[in-house]
């Protein structure tokens, strides 16, 4: 029997708090190949090495909803392409955990969030970050630093694209943060760990979700599956006595238990947890995330 698209909708809404309105409707499970999330008033259907499925395009289209299509190949990142609904304007805002997102329709690979981190989001913001300090490298739209400042961190925001910086100024302003009271740094993330840990800077929490493969200027492969672990080990250079790093990757080819080796022998003798992805995400379980505390 098909899957019924409006009983999704509303069993995965009570999966998420009431002052969310961006979630996983389906992860694969239903239809092969198919992702669908929910963002705001729209519907973005992504898919992977797949066509989209005949029924569920009809059940699309009943739904009177803005509804997005993209392709979720290696190479491609053209931005999702409207399927149906009414006609709206690329920018928008999301709500997660009661805090406040900029979503761009117009932009590839990613449209300004990762749902599947929503968990870990929501850890900073409950916490009581006051007097604390918080680097979140890889940072692109600075979802993790919105979440640090509002639980009151002073927050250095590391990225390496000035687009992504300038999106996560918006994200502090949308939220009744003060961008002028944090820090932005535009550059490579090994670069500046290494910079932090010669001036003795240190921070008390550090977030590391890296690409799973990048290439520097100078030509030098970096792969999650053969790397993290030094990179544990740069930024827990730049870790406080008793601080926590959050170290997470979505790299398919690394197992879990082969991430908590990698994570331990980063930064030897600390606490290891391990954070499952939320609930809405109940296909493929790639997204790995331990929390270290010294």
């Amino acid at each position: 029997m098909a899957a019924n698209l409006q009983d999704l909708l509303a069993a995965r809404r009570a999966m998420v708090p009431a002052d969310s309105d961006a979630y996983r409707v389906s992860d694969g499970v239903e239809w092969r190949g198919v992702f669908i999330d929910t963002l705001a008033d729209r519907l973005l259907v992504s898919l992977r090495d797949v066509a989209l499925p005949r029924d569920l395009e009809a059940q699309l289209r009943a739904l009177g909803r803005p509804v997005y299509v993209k392709q979720l190949e290696r190479d491609d990142k053209a931005a999702p392409q409207q399927l149906c609904g009414p006609e709206v304007g690329p920018r928008f805002n999301i709500r997660e955990n009661g805090v406040a997102y900029i979503m761009d329709m117009a932009a590839g690979y990613s449209q300004g969030i990762f749902l599947d981190q929503r968990e870990n989001r929501a850890r900073l913001r409950r916490a009581d970050l006051r007097g604390k300090t918080l680097l979140n490298t890889f940072s692109y739209t600075g979802a993790f630093s919105v979440c640090a400042a509002l639980a009151g961190a002073t927050t250095t925001t590391l990225d390496l694209a000035q687009p992504c910086l300038t999106w996560c100024k918006e994200n502090f302003a949308l939220n009744g943060l003060d961008p002028t009271a944090h820090y932005f740094c535009k550059g490579d993330v090994l670069h500046w760990l290494d910079r932090f840990a010669k001036q003795g800077r240190v921070f008390d929490l550090i977030v590391l979700d890296p690409p799973t493969f990048s290439r520097d200027a100078k030509g030098h492969i970096w792969r999650v599956e053969r790397d993290y672990g030094k990179l544990v080990a740069k930024a827990a250079a730049c870790l406080a006595p008793h601080g926590q790093m959050l170290c997470s990757t979505n790299c398919r080819k690394l197992t879990p238990a082969a991430f908590r080796a990698q994570v331990a022998s980063g930064i030897p003798g600390a606490r290891l947890t391990a954070v499952p992805m939320p609930p809405d995400f109940d296909g493929e379980q790639y997204l790995k995330c331990i929390w270290a505390q010294r």
